[in-house]
């Protein structure tokens, strides 16, 4: 704390590289995750799941299973007290289905018993008769949103048009920690939850209107989470395990298998949608017309406003006179989709990308000029009306990107097998290879958008510790690993000036924080612990061994408003975050194999809190967007999951990452604290056309839907239309 006299520097603050207080226990192993949570007495938790992916119920028998020795509780929907159903948006998901299950793994009976193995053994024994009914696929879906964008003369008319279809396969968000957590049944008939998630309030709120409780009786604590990337936002076993630990008496743990958690969470959208974009002879963007269809799956989820996102950022960081956009969502019997990091961005941005390739070859412009000569800067407008008014520094990043050097050619003849398409299997010495470069621009809202009251609560207390200053935050805001703990600690040590910092694990007795998502918090909930430490340090003449200071603040962003319904015209969302990718890939085009050499990135992050952390978000954002590229997809056949293991669902390891190159802007955001900006998702959104442009250019094959497999590049079967 700063005296009267000298000032003394207090290290750790924004700006500076501080280490996580997670990081050693998490390379150690001696972090404790929410699957390793325990209590004593503590039951254990399984659900029983449909085996079909559309049927009708019509007889469920516990009997068998309620008898077996060990056995607590076998409960069913009748068995739920309170509201029969949840959702973040729509509350239009059965906590426990009874009259139809309308996704393979949908939960129908869970079980409680005082081992894990007694609980299995006592799922088999659940006795469920199904009627099986047709499946709802994406050629005959229920319209759950239609997001229409009229922007400019409907009539226009261009000199060079370019079209194609593209698609986007499912992807799931791949945490290595399954859904789990720990209910205990508290004294005051209430519940105290231990769990693994995203949003500690909203799911506060679905617990507590399920189990009958007030939210009083219904306190969540934040348990170690292993990886999220949106998968989290929705209740999974919340629900499920507090009814088992009310029903019994006893804590009851739950921990999914890697199988189950396939079934347990929301995946990625797949999409299909289809362009047209006309230009001028110099490169001028005139129009761009499109259809966008997403896969929302059996449940609403967040689908709404996926959706709207996927319209709104359809036509990508580019000036357009004219845009007509339609963008749908559809509800089928496919597993639920919802959020997942770059939030339906991900998906037009690989088409829109495509398309300005495809653009640039039909007017003989090199790929990065036409998009130089059509980026959006500040002082545009976008095509739902609204005015840029933050930092758009589309040009200079795809400028800086451009300046970078490329790898050397000689990696295409490398000494180590590893560095060759096809790695340590020795299928190619290099005879085949062909070496491409690939180039992308992306952008994405930050927080929440369309009318959200989007808001972040912190709480800080100052107290006198042995004489000294102590400082402790505390949130509900989620620490999922992207380091959030670290980058709170460097705001309260720089807004008070005290180098003892503690940040409280995040709960529901503090209010609430928001979600964990939308790349927010440290806008947010940054935000929220900066106003408060401000009020804190107006009253630190007050602190005394006698005495603590104590401020909560909330931070809301500026207001947004809806879409409108007809022309999706609107001030909708709240900043704008860039980033510009170049993709170095070398293409066996004899065998299909695929070696990605380097990643090169320019993103604006506004300002960096902190360095390694800003790194480590940008480096794992392209390894999410390098695995839909070129492996990841959850495979499925009428409704049903054919490859829910990471045996057969692959994502990148060590060997498949190329070397990022990174090149990182600072344009201060004038809305923000201290002007930083959203990080997260960006590397997401323009990595993977980067690297499927990449791999174009290698093997001279229009692709046009990821992720890219062998046969692809072996054959013109997935040339895109065109005209």
């Amino acid at each position: 704390m700063a005296s009267s006299g000298t000032r003394t520097l207090v290290r750790g603050r924004i700006g500076e590289l501080v280490l996580r207080p997670d990081g050693v226990p998490k390379v150690t192993g001696a972090f404790q995750f929410a699957s390793d949570l325990s209590r004593e007495g503590m039951a254990w938790g399984v659900t029983v799941r449909s085996p079909h992916a559309h049927a009708r119920i019509a007889a469920i028998d516990v009997s068998e299973a309620a008898a077996l020795h060990g056995v607590l509780a076998v409960l069913t929907h009748a068995d739920v007290p309170g509201r029969k159903t949840y959702g973040m948006e729509h509350h239009d998901q059965p906590v426990l289905a009874w009259d139809e299950v309308r996704y393979e793994g949908e939960p129908v009976v869970i079980v409680a018993a005082v081992d894990l193995e007694t609980a299995r053994l006592a799922a088999a024994r659940v006795r469920v008769h199904y009627e099986e009914l047709p499946v709802v696929t994406w050629d005959d879906g229920i319209v759950l949103r239609h997001v229409p964008i009229r922007h400019g003369d409907q009539e226009v008319s261009a000199e060079v048009v370019v079209s194609g279809t593209y698609e986007v396969g499912m992807q799931d968000q791949a945490f290595l920690g399954p859904e789990s957590g720990l209910a205990i049944p508290a004294e005051d008939g209430g519940i105290d939850l231990h769990v693994a998630t995203q949003w500690l309030h909203v799911d506060q709120e679905q617990v507590a209107a399920s189990t009958g409780l007030t939210l009083e009786q219904t306190r969540l604590h934040l348990a170690g989470v292993g990886g999220a990337f949106g998968g989290r936002e929705d209740v999974s076993m919340q629900i499920h395990a507090s009814l088992l630990a009310l029903r019994s008496g006893r804590p009851v743990k739950m921990v999914y298998t890697r199988e189950e958690s396939f079934y347990g969470h929301v995946h990625r959208h797949p999409a299909r949608m289809r362009y047209e974009h006309g230009a001028t002879r110099d490169g001028r963007l005139v129009y761009v017309k499109a259809d966008v269809l997403l896969d929302g799956g059996a449940y609403a989820s967040s689908s709404p406003a996926v959706v709207s996102n996927a319209a709104t950022f359809a036509v990508g960081p580019y000036r357009v006179e004219s845009a007509t956009i339609d963008a749908t969502v559809t509800l089928t019997n496919n597993p639920p989709c919802g959020a997942m990091r770059g939030f339906g961005a991900v998906q037009v941005a690989f088409a829109h990308e495509a398309q300005m390739d495809r653009l640039a070859a039909a007017l003989g412009i090199d790929p990065v000029d036409l998009r130089i000569a059509n980026a959006l800067t500040t002082g545009d407008r976008m095509i739902t009306g609204q005015l840029v008014e933050g930092p758009a520094p589309v040009a200079e990043l795809l400028e800086r990107l451009r300046a970078m050097p490329l790898p050397p050619d000689t990696a295409m003849l490398p000494s180590d097998q590893r560095d060759l398409p096809g790695g340590l299997a020795n299928v190619t010495h290099g005879e085949g290879v062909r070496r491409g470069v690939g180039y992308a621009i992306g952008f994405k809202n930050i927080g929440f958008s369309e009318g959200f009251d989007d808001y972040a609560t912190a709480r800080v207390r100052v107290s006198l510790v042995d004489g000294a200053p102590r400082v402790e935050v505390h949130t509900a805001a989620c620490e999922v690993g992207q380091g959030l703990v670290t980058v709170l600690a460097q705001i309260a040590r720089t807004e008070l000036e005290i180098a003892d910092v503690v940040v409280l694990q995040a709960d529901t007795l503090v209010g609430s924080a928001g979600s964990t998502s939308a790349s927010r918090q440290t806008w947010m909930t940054g935000g929220a612990v900066r106003l408060a430490c401000e009020a804190v340090r107006a009253r630190l003449h007050e602190l005394s061994p006698e005495r603590h200071v104590e401020e909560t603040a909330e931070h809301h962003h500026r207001p947004t408003v809806p879409l409108d319904p007809v022309t999706g015209q609107g001030d909708s969302v709240v900043a704008l975050a860039f980033a510009a990718h170049r993709a170095v890939a070398d293409v066996d085009c004899e065998l299909g194999l695929v070696r990605v050499v380097e990643i090169a990135t320019s993103q604006d992050v506004g300002r960096i809190i902190n360095p390694i952390q800003c790194e480590g978000q940008i480096q794992g954002g392209i390894a999410q967007g390098l695995g839909l590229a070129v492996m990841e997809e959850i495979q499925l056949g009428a409704g049903r999951i054919r490859n829910a293991s990471f045996t057969d669902y692959l994502i990148p390891t060590v060997l498949d990452m190329p070397t990022v190159r990174l090149d990182i802007l600072e344009t201060p955001h004038p809305l923000a604290p201290y002007g930083l900006n959203g990080v997260g998702e960006p590397p997401t959104i323009a990595s993977t056309p980067a690297v499927v442009a990449a791999l174009r250019d290698a093997s001279g094959i229009a692709l046009a839907r990821v992720p890219v497999r062998p046969e692809d590049l072996t054959t013109s079967s997935s040339s895109v239309s065109s005209s």
